[in-house]
């Protein structure tokens, strides 16, 4: 199997689609939620919401992503390497996030209070998922999944990231989460994560496909990964939405980002060059981050005073606005100030390592 190199062009789509699932993701917490509201968003929203109640599966286009970009990422890199990209790529906007929501939520106390500021600083660490510390904003909890995914990525990169060992990571992560449910091993299924394991699988899988080229092994794994992904949208639906809501719709948008996927994997979608979607796929990490507790908050504020469809519009416009200041004038500057400490710190490591 020759390997073809890096992409050489920017994959574009690739912005544009998780600019979608986070648009998604804000349009059911804004329109769906009845939290802020005080009503159902369906008496709010008659004729958004329908459509709106399935943003949620904007997390799982994230993950499928993720999988994507993480196995294309870490390429050729070291442990170190990897380590050190994982760490300044989440945590800058991380942190100008939780300082924001929690500036939001000591300002105007209505959705949620701060009841111990040490609970904001471990949620600094974002580690808070497993110390069973509540997250400030509950958007939060996807992260921690996320980095179940490194940690379990991270085994393959000291073996080196290649298509033999890729394949291989794939067969096993399917194995742990189909197993894990039955196995009775908590630690088998936190780290399995069986609910959303598909996802990243078939994101590396679509890379493989992209760096490679599509074979019949790896439509196989995308198509299982899809398969089983079907197993847990029933349980995902019931705890997002009402369970009278039809399940169709859930798997119907699961089957569209796995097709637009593996556009992107296929090369269908080069073309698409645009550069507004490349600053759009820059500030949707912040924007996922900034825009949940802080942006209900807002909702529940104002709710009496602006109308709802303008309220909501404009309380999006505000936050695609913060999450471009956040990510242009923090986590850009920030983000390149840690990447070169922590090389800094891990050539020290490998200085003193080969000392006599």
């Amino acid at each position: 199997m020759s390997d073809r190199g890096p992409t050489r062009i920017r994959l574009t789509a690739l912005d544009g689609l998780i600019f979608v699932a986070a648009l998604m993701v804000v349009s059911y917490h804004y329109v769906t939620l009845a939290s802020a509201w005080g009503r159902p968003g369906s008496a709010v929203f008659p004729v958004a919401q329908p459509v709106a109640a399935y943003g949620w599966l904007g997390v799982e286009v994230f993950f499928l992503v993720s999988g994507f970009v993480i196995c294309m990422s870490t390429w050729g890199r070291t442990l170190g390497d990897f380590a050190i990209s994982r760490v300044s790529r989440l945590y800058p906007a991380y942190w100008a996030a939780v300082v924001f929501t929690a500036g939001v939520l000591w300002l105007w106390p209505e959705m949620r209070r701060i009841e111990h500021w040490s609970d904001v600083l471990v949620n600094l660490s974002m580690m808070q998922g497993g110390l069973h510390v509540k997250h400030l904003d509950d958007a939060y909890w996807t992260l921690f999944v996320e980095l179940k995914f490194y940690v379990l990525f991270a085994l393959v990169v000291p073996r080196g990231v290649t298509y033999r060992n890729c394949v291989l990571f794939c067969g096993l992560w399917t194995a742990a989460g189909v197993v894990a449910p039955t196995a009775g091993s908590g630690l088998l299924d936190f780290f399995a994560v069986p609910q959303f394991s598909p996802y990243f699988v078939a994101g590396i899988a679509f890379h493989l496909m992209r760096r490679f080229r599509p074979t019949h092994l790896l439509w196989v794994i995308v198509v299982l990964q899809f398969l089983l992904a079907q197993t847990y949208v029933a349980e995902r639906l019931d705890v997002n939405l009402d369970h009278d809501a039809p399940v169709w719709p859930a798997r119907l948008v699961i089957a569209l980002a796995f097709a637009a996927m593996a556009a992107i994997a296929l090369g269908a979608l080069d073309r698409v060059q645009w550069r507004w979607l490349r600053t759009a796929g820059a500030i949707t990490y912040p924007l996922y981050l900034i825009h949940m507790i802080a942006g209900l908050t807002v909702i529940h504020h104002f709710r009496d005073r602006v109308p709802p469809v303008p309220l909501a519009a404009g309380l999006t416009l505000v936050m695609t606005t913060i999450a471009w200041f956040i990510q242009r004038h923090v986590e850009r500057p920030a983000t390149r100030l840690l990447r070169a400490g922590l090389h800094r710190g891990l050539e020290d490591i490998r200085s003193a390592a080969n000392a006599p």
